[in-house]
Order: structure tokens, then sequence, then C-alpha cells
């Protein structure tokens, strides 16, 4: 047997504790908030040693920003892991149910998932925030992160293991895998006869790997090419702003922003507007011929891989449209189906973009920044869900349970 394997049968073992813990799981949680308040200074000296590391190995600076931890960023996570056990038990809920003419009585009733597994890449907080949501669902959790932040997780895993065993709980509800190279990913899409469900998050390419090759049931998480669309009745005050907020708040993360397109009626005024406001962060710009010929050559001409590319930098880019359906069009061709945006003052213009692009998130007159799990009033999120099946959107508790069947009788038989 593996180490991996062993690891899944200890995550089985586990789950099947969880199932019935119930309020065990809200101390232990609590527990682990205070724990990681309590071990910050640790977590901080493992997260610089992550950093240094890949300094040397020349990250960018958008990618260093997701892999960087200071006071403020711990604490959001201790925040979210007491939001994550103040909110109601997911198990054991009576969905529906009904009485069958022969006198049965049936209930759907939600259950957790079991063990799940989690490749991820690079953020450390998904640690926290992953191990967190699958407890409070009930489900044992084997996550698998990646090279870039290896001290940070196990920091940040032991600190939550050590809690959860102070209140309880198995310390193997949460388990991190040590190795991180691409054969222990490759395991896990294996681990068929230990985990229920394989969750994937981080790149297009550690994503796609995952949904090929994986034998575990996948929820496949999204990869962020996400559109502003700045239609002819649009606010432009309220479009730069949006535009702004949306690529350069955080443009390392998949609800950033990665193109923008502009109605042909307000490109000319709204351009240089919104350049005016990227420059204050040097957001480089790669346009189609209608946005150079407005801005100048300082925009890079756009080629057929802009439109497709998540740039996770400070990389926008821009095409000028006809007219809201070559918008759509263009938003139908491209996404990635995580979240898109119009900018309008036209109410059926609105309506029509809401009911014609096909995203987990679509906005009216907001920024898209704001696809969170904790912006949605879940405490925090496992991942973005870009499929339709089980889950779409933030994945919070809810959404990592299943159900089953609970049918009373009295000496029926068929």
């Amino acid at each position: 047997m593996t180490e991996l394997e062993r690891m899944g049968q200890r995550a089985k073992e586990a789950a099947r504790v969880l199932a019935t813990a119930g309020a065990k799981k809200d101390a232990a949680l609590l527990h682990a908030a205070d724990a990681l308040e309590q071990e910050m200074e640790t977590i901080l000296e493992a997260n610089e040693q992550d950093l240094a590391a890949a300094r040397e190995r020349g990250m960018s600076q958008a990618m260093l920003d997701r892999l960087a931890l200071n006071p403020g960023r711990i604490q959001g996570m201790a925040n979210g892991i007491r939001e994550v056990a103040a909110q109601a038990d997911p198990i054991g809920r009576v969905l529906e149910g009904s009485v069958r003419p022969n006198g049965l009585r049936t209930a759907k009733v939600s259950v957790p998932l079991g063990a799940i597994g989690m490749i991820y890449e690079a953020r450390p907080n998904v640690t926290a925030d992953a191990a967190a949501l699958c407890l409070k669902a009930g489900n044992a959790v084997i996550l698998r992160g990646g090279k870039e932040a290896i001290r940070s997780n196990t920091a940040i895993a032991e600190t939550l293991r050590k809690a959860v065993a102070a209140k309880g709980l198995p310390e193997d509800s949460i388990q991190l895998v040590q190795d991180t190279t691409r054969e222990s990913s490759v395991a896990m899409m294996g681990l068929t006869g230990y985990l229920d469900v394989l969750i994937p998050r981080g790149g297009a390419g550690l994503i796609r790997s995952v949904v090929e090759n994986s034998r575990v049931p996948v929820i496949e998480t999204g990869v962020g090419n996400c559109h502003v669309y700045v239609d002819g009745h649009a606010d432009l005050d309220m479009a730069a702003e949006i535009v702004f907020n949306a690529k350069t708040s955080r443009p390392s993360v998949c609800n950033a922003i990665e193109t923008v397109l502009v109605h042909r009626d307000v490109a000319e005024k709204f351009l240089p507007e919104m350049k005016r406001k990227l420059d204050e962060k040097q957001v480089e710009l790669h346009g189609c011929p209608i946005t150079r010929e407005i801005l100048g050559d300082s925009v890079v001409p756009a080629a057929e891989e802009d439109w497709e590319t998540e740039y996770l930098d400070y990389k926008l880019a821009v095409k000028v449209v006809e007219s809201f359906d070559e918008a759509v069009k263009h938003i139908r061709n491209y996404s990635s189906g995580h979240s898109e945006a119009i900018v309008t003052e036209d109410y059926r213009a609105a309506e029509r973009f809401t009911a014609e692009v096909d995203a987990a998130a679509v906005y009216v007159n907001a920024s898209t920044r704001f696809t969170d799990g904790g912006e949605f009033g879940l405490g925090a999120e496992i991942g973005i869900s870009t499929q339709k099946l089980h889950a779409r959107g933030p994945m919070g508790i809810q959404q990592l349970t299943s159900t089953k069947f609970v049918i009373k009788g009295d000496g029926q038989i068929r």
C-alpha cells in the first residue's frame, strides 16, 4: 500500500466519524480559528521561506501576491473559519419528502460527500478555507498544494490538525500531501477506492489535466477569462471605476477581468478615460485596431491568443464592438464561464445580458471581483465551479454535500 493509499484509508475512517459529529465540528472549527491566530508567527516564518524561494525562481509579482501571507490575511483566514462555524449544519436536513399511496414515507436528506481530495496551486489560504468547509460539511479532506507554498501549507495544516484533535475529532480529518511532484497528483487522480470526489483549483493546465485524466469524479473549478462589456448606454464614470477595480484590485485571482469590450458609440470618450485610470497601475493594454487608433501605439496589437488568455497580471485585452450582439458573441466564444459583467443604464440590455450570457456569475453594473464565497455570504469557498453538474459558482458547505433517500414503512412489500 502506498503512502497516498494509507492517507486515503485514514480519510475514509475520519469521514465516518465526521458524518455524525454534529456540534463537535463547530467546536473544532472555532478552536482552529483561534489556533491560526496563536500560531501566526510560525505561519508567517514559513511563508517568508516560500516567498524567498519563489523570488529566487523568478516568480512574477502578481503570483508572489497570491503566495504571500501577512497578519491581515491570516486574520481573514481565521475569521472565515469562524463564519463557516456559525452557519447552520448542512447535514441531516430534510430537503423534500412525501407519503406514497402505499403509506411509505420518503425523505430526501442531505449527507456528506465523504472523503474529498483537492489539488491546488500557490495560495496558502486555500488550505484553511478548504479544510474548514470540508469539515463543516462532514467530509474528510486530503490536500495537495503546490511546491511554491509547501512550507506555508504545512504550517497551516499542522495547526488545524492539532486544533481538530484537541476537540475530539480525528486528526486525519485534514491531511496534507508532502510530495509536490507531478506523480502525487497523478496518484490522487487514481484513488478511486478512497476519494469520493476530486477538486482541482489553479491554472488552466492543472484543471485540464485533472479533468482529462482523473478516474475519481471531478468538480471542475474555474479558470477566469472574465469580461466587462461597456454598453453604449453606460455611465462611463461608473464603467471606468468598475474596470479599474475588476482588473487591478488583485489581478492574480480568477475573478479579475482579462478583457474589456466597449461599444463603438462610447469608445472615443471612454477609452482615454479608462486608460488614464489603468495607467495608475501601469496596466499593459492589448487592443484591437480601433482601440489602437483611439489610444495610440502604446497599446500592444491584440492577437487571437489575447482573447483566450487568463493573464493573472497587469495586462488587459480591449476590443471595440459594433453592437450588443457582437459583445455577447465574443463572450460566448472566449468566456471560461466564470464571471461576466455589463455596465449599462439600459434595462432591456441588462435583462438580455443576464439571460443570454452563460456563466456562473453574471453582473449588471458591478465588479466581477465579488464572485467569492465570503462576498456571497457563504463564509468561504472551496473554489468557483464553472461546470453545471452538482454545483456551480462559489462552492460553500451546501455544495459539499450529497443526498440520500430515507424511507420508513410499517411492513410494506412489493
